[in-house]
């Protein structure tokens, strides 16, 4: 798909007229670039997005998100097109989870229900009885009976945190997420001795050592809420810098430093906390994915029903 648009184009009004020619809706994580968070019908996390995707009555979802998102989206509407502005805006944390090794290490744990975070793909969750996002994932943990052995993954960061939370002595996947690994605790500490009225916030994708300093861990949207009620003014972020443009229209008096460095090098780092498949996505390719409906997103129906069962039970218990 050609990604060259006329620069004379306004774009959010075409954008505009499209989505009303094309009954479409746009739902955007809130990852994603501020210009495609500002255009977006709806606005959340992977959870907010799912269940949304499950009510809408659009004939077109444009998630602008990355690959598994749209999926999911697919998953829950056979019958709806659902376009991903990039196709090649994939996930590193579902590229950790292969589902051939993944369908291995499921047969060496019998009798283990499968949770899995909803950071992977269909074929993974194809694989699983329980998907989970992390604003939902210690409320499934703790509705499987207690002597019911667990397999968690892919992330094993995640998995952790909650078997610190529930006590659930759960079988981890290894798997990570390359933003969230992303913060040192090296930076982080000269961070808060710079700035001591602020308060380290961290999505638990984060390693062990990041949370153990965090006073607020959750899910993005757990983060933001806390951010808005807080009478705290300055908080560092531990988690992709998106979300920091919505932190900072929600609550315009308040400072947000991101928790990784602004230059590549500092304390170790990569130099950033932005996704690289995140921002793949831009208006302009938003733009075109309405005109031309293309990328879609399609699966064979024997994985999509399959991946779909686990996704109904995650929506049912919240």
């Amino acid at each position: 798909m050609p990604t060259l648009v006329d620069p004379r184009l306004d774009l959010f009004a075409e954008i505009a007229r499209l989505k009303r020619e094309r009954n479409a809706v746009v739902m955007a994580h809130y990852y994603q670039e501020p210009d495609i968070q500002d255009i977006a019908d709806v606005l959340g996390d992977s959870l907010a997005l799912a269940r949304a995707a499950q009510k809408t009555d659009a004939d077109v979802i444009v998630l602008c998100g990355v690959h598994f998102m749209a999926e999911t989206a697919k998953i829950l509407n056979p019958d709806k097109i659902v376009v991903l502005p990039d196709l090649k805006a994939g996930c590193s944390l579902a590229d950790s989870c292969p589902p051939e090794e993944f369908a291995a290490f499921k047969a060496q744990h019998p009798g283990h229900v499968v949770i899995s975070y909803v950071n992977t793909t269909a074929a993974i969750k194809a694989l699983s009885d329980y998907i989970c996002t992390s604003s939902n994932a210690e409320v499934i943990v703790r509705a499987i009976p207690k002597d019911q052995p667990i397999i968690f993954g892919p992330d094993v960061n995640l998995g952790r945190w909650l078997v610190d939370k529930t006590g659930r002595d759960m079988v981890l996947w290894q798997g990570s997420c390359i933003v969230h690994e992303t913060f040192k605790r090296q930076y982080i500490t000269r961070l808060m001795a710079e700035h001591p009225e602020a308060e380290l916030i961290a999505h638990p994708e984060c390693q062990q050592d990041i949370l153990a300093m965090a006073c607020v861990i959750g899910s993005t949207k757990a983060l933001l809420e806390h951010t808005i009620a807080s009478p705290k003014t300055t908080f560092i972020v531990a988690t992709e810098s998106g979300i920091l443009h919505t932190m900072r229209t929600a609550s315009l008096h308040k400072t947000f430093i991101p928790a990784a460095p602004e230059k590549p090098g500092e304390a170790g780092s990569c130099g950033c906390s932005t996704c690289p498949y995140m921002k793949l996505n831009t208006l302009e390719k938003v733009y075109l994915c309405l005109r031309d409906l293309s990328p879609r997103i399609e699966l064979p129906e024997a994985l999509r029903l399959a991946a779909l069962k686990p996704i109904e039970r995650m929506v049912a218990m919240g």
